[in-house]
């Protein structure tokens, strides 16, 4: 028996090295019946105001029915759920704040103006604004009587955020910065009151390093903008170039203190990332909705597609991959909220407590990103795959969602930034001592010239065999990224491919993990009958993430070794992505004949 930590005592990034008991877990079976009741207004206000209208709003020439939708969101309180009580917000957990952006995540372009107001836009306020500016802004972006923008990237500043050139100069009086600059891809720009802008303070002829943040309002003189952006999808999102052309920014809406705009910027997009993952797990559902409807629908050879092999197959990888992106996503936004109470039950102040936690988890943050937003990509393929010629068809909905679907790898920090963060994040706590990497990375070397364990299992339980798989895909991991950082040192930074090879195999078996100990504890309370289907589907899940982190291994093994040491790494490689065979067919035939006779997603 394996003893139990507090929740709390979770670090981020732990997984890899530490083996996390179902106990400890979240899972969304558990969410309260309040918690379900703000899901269900946030459904029925898509069903009511958003799904009716999703031509309109994409062909709409002027932003004010996305600014309308947004004040009828705001009268409902769908804008409020992260702001303080004290400012007229409800203050709900982070979980709850998860569940709200899930739900909302089928809205197509509403979703992205609402995810921006109510995220990028509002937060930098709730957890870096002092008294008078929280008192000032946020009761006001809580109704939505104030819509709010986030302004930071610029034509020759995405990824690299911080070579931005919109220059702030204080005036000779010291009341006022004055903003020079252009920023992009604004998401609610043309209808915005608030902008947060990042901007780089210049005084006496030298220009910070860092950026500072601050809080611009529409009405002060010298902002202009651009006519909204083409897009490819979500064509109903108010996307704009804006100019700040010696904007006058009182002194004291600089937002938190001088140069600590980067960090600002990095731990608010920390919870983009985790929302927009989840976000994509809440358009996935009513994709797969779509696509199951249809093919129940759809007659071929004298019977509907949804009863034919293939058909079934896409069904169920759609609904496995959803799964355990919402179960990993919860997973997380849980361990987040446990600290945050940890940390305020020891004094830290809320806003403290909250940046500190997902500070803690701004890997699996990064993970969920990417995991998400591609699970999403593959079911809207599926999707359209499913609907055939009439998924090419504007007329029907796979057009929209595959189209909108799309910028989800790229928001946020795209995919490959976020892989790329999720190996750098982990190799500088191992380099700091918050986590101990390398005693387990030595001991799998050690191991992989030893001779194999071929005992019987004798612990009891559920998922045994699993979990020994687990932990074998957890030494892999650490095989490789060990051996990746003695080989380069310091210059593994420009080894990218290897990087993004190591974040595959650490983005698998979180999600592995996180969807077995979902099961596991479903298990515990309602037995094991009565989750047949979800037990498969973690299985499934599982066989799929030995083969991926076997693949992402051999890739990076083969790019930086050779001879002796190529074939040693091969060999435990081959060793630690071993898995009893299954008969995978029948498991999704199961999974997708539940889904296919109630005609939804129904996990």
């Amino acid at each position: 028996m394996i003893a139990t930590e507090p929740k709390a005592s979770i670090k981020g990034g732990e997984f890899l090295i530490k083996e996390t008991q179902a106990s400890q877990v979240f899972i969304p079976e558990e969410f309260t019946e309040e918690q379900l009741m703000i899901a269900a207004t946030c459904r029925e206000f898509l069903e009511r105001e958003v799904w009716p209208r999703l031509n309109e709003i994409d062909n709409a020439k002027s932003p004010e029915l996305i600014s309308s939708l947004m004040d009828k969101a705001g009268e409902l309180g769908l804008l409020g759920t992260s702001v303080p009580e004290e400012y007229g917000g409800f203050g709900t957990n982070f979980n709850t704040s998860m569940l709200v952006a899930e739900t909302t995540g089928a809205g197509h372009s509403f979703s992205v103006a609402q995810s921006a107001h109510t995220g990028i836009g509002t937060l930098p306020i709730v957890y870096y604004g002092n008294d008078d500016q929280k008192a000032k802004y946020l009761p006001k972006l809580a109704t939505g009587e104030f819509k709010a923008a986030y302004c930071l990237t610029e034509p020759d500043s995405g990824s690299d955020a911080n070579s931005g050139k919109t220059k702030a100069i204080l005036t000779e009086d010291g009341k006022h910065y004055v903003l020079n600059g252009q920023k992009m891809w604004i998401t609610n720009g043309g209808f915005a009151d608030v902008y947060i802008v990042f901007a780089k303070i210049e005084e006496g002829g030298k220009t910070d390093k860092n950026l500072s943040a601050f809080i611009v309002e529409r009405t002060y003189e010298g902002i202009t903008m651009n006519e909204p952006e083409h897009k490819m999808g979500i064509k109903g999102s108010d996307t704009r170039q804006i100019f700040f052309n010696d904007v006058k920014v009182p002194v004291g809406n600089l937002l938190s203190e001088r140069e600590n705009g980067f960090k600002i910027a990095v731990n608010i997009l920390n919870i983009g990332r985790i929302k927009l993952g989840i976000a994509a797990v809440g358009g996935s559902k009513e994709v797969i909705n779509d696509a199951v409807r249809y093919a129940n629908e759809r007659k071929q050879f004298k019977t509907a597609i949804a009863n034919f092999g293939a058909i079934k197959h896409k069904i169920a990888e759609m609904a496995i991959k959803v799964y355990a992106s919402e179960t990993a996503s919860y997973r997380a936004g849980q361990n987040i909220d446990d600290l945050i109470e940890d940390l305020k039950s020891k004094g830290t102040d809320d806003a403290q407590a909250k940046l500190k936690a997902l500070e803690q988890f701004a890997i699996e943050c990064a993970i969920m990103k990417v995991h998400g937003s591609e699970v999403l990509d593959y079911v809207v393929d599926e999707g359209v795959q499913i609907y055939g010629g009439m998924g090419y068809s504007a007329d029907a909905p796979m057009d929209r969602a595959y189209r909108d679907a799309r910028i989800n790898r790229i928001f946020e920090g795209t995919n490959e930034i976020n892989r790329m963060l999720i190996v750098d994040m982990l190799l500088k706590r191992a380099m700091k001592g918050e986590l101990d990497l390398m005693t387990p990375a030595m001991a799998v070397a050690k191991e992989i010239m030893s001779i194999p364990d071929f005992s019987t299992d004798e612990e009891e339980g559920v998922f045994i065999a699993e979990k020994k798989v687990l932990r074998n895909l957890k030494k892999a991991a650490l095989m490789i990224a060990g051996a990746a950082v003695q080989k380069f040192m310091m210059t593994l930074s420009d080894e990218q491919e290897i990087l993004m090879n190591v974040a595959d195999m650490a983005i698998e078996i979180y999600a592995a993990e996180s969807i077995l100990l979902r099961v596991e504890k479903l298990i515990g309370i309602k037995g094991e009958e009565a989750v047949t289907l979800q037990t498969q589907m973690a299985l499934v899940y599982l066989h799929e993430s030995v083969e991926k982190v076997n693949n992402a291994g051999r890739a990076a093994v083969t790019s930086f070794a050779e001879g002796d040491e190529l074939r040693g790494m091969l060999m435990g490689l081959k060793r630690f992505t071993k898995i009893e065979p299954m008969n995978l067919k029948n498991a999704r035939r199961q999974i997708a004949d539940a889904i296919i006779a109630e005609n939804r997603y129904i996990f």
